[in-house]
């Protein structure tokens, strides 16, 4: 499609469905300048999205990807949208054609994902926020008297999903957690969770200080969604 810059300017877009091999090198670009841990990072590790190219004149300038929002096998919504920085003035231009080739009817963004995040207050008209992504900024010491924090053990008898790490206190487990690690590098999510009765008793915040202990000893950068 031709799209008209002003008078003297006319540019083409093309939007094409495509490999996600195509646009990897432009994923790696996106990933390095946004510096962040990208919750929908999975969605391709998984193959749950479709990408599509931007073109003008031939000349590749970026990408965007497309999952279900309720549904995985649907492809309703809009998680990824990246231009070259000498092409972003074309956003405006290129974000229609995108939705009109993908048939994309809803964008899911981080709000520090400052291109997407532009592009849904253009183009939105109803925004909810869905979850909050904490991020690590401080090292309080803190310890909880007569609780030991360590590796689950065969012997625990907790299932599979309880996590790999436990607080221990007088010979019972009271707090399981662990990690997600389909975020990209070097990110990673941490999970826990405090037995009901032991609650309200700083183990939570013990639990998620040793996590974050952990994951940077695995050389990870540790983080945590709450929905």
């Amino acid at each position: 499609m031709i799209q008209r810059i002003d008078k003297k300017m006319s540019v083409e877009i093309k939007v094409t469905k495509t490999r996600l091999q195509e646009i990897q090198p432009f994923r790696i670009l996106f990933l390095h300048e946004s510096n962040f841990q990208f919750v929908y990072n999975k969605c391709h590790d998984f193959g749950w999205a479709d990408t599509y190219l931007f073109t003008t004149d031939e000349i590749k300038i970026g990408y965007g990807s497309v999952w279900g929002k309720d549904k995985r096998e649907d492809r309703d919504t809009i998680f990824e949208f990246y231009l070259l920085k000498p092409f972003r003035k074309f956003s405006n231009f290129v974000f229609p054609e995108f939705i009109s080739a993908s048939g994309a009817t809803f964008i899911e963004c981080q709000s520090n994902d400052s291109l997407l995040l532009s592009m849904l207050y253009e183009y939105s008209q109803i925004i909810n926020a869905e979850a909050i992504l904490f991020e690590d900024h401080f090292h309080p010491n803190f310890n909880v008297e007569g609780v030991t924090f360590r590796k689950q053990k065969a012997e625990d008898n907790l299932s599979k999903d309880a996590g790999e790490y436990v607080l221990e206190q007088n010979g019972e487990i009271v707090a399981t957690g662990g990690f997600v690690r389909n975020y990209n590098l070097p990110y990673i999510d941490m999970f826990y969770e405090v037995k009901e009765n032991f609650r309200q008793k700083g183990l939570g915040s013990l639990m998620v200080l040793k996590l974050k202990h952990e994951a940077y000893l695995m050389g990870r950068v540790p983080a945590a969604v709450q929905y």
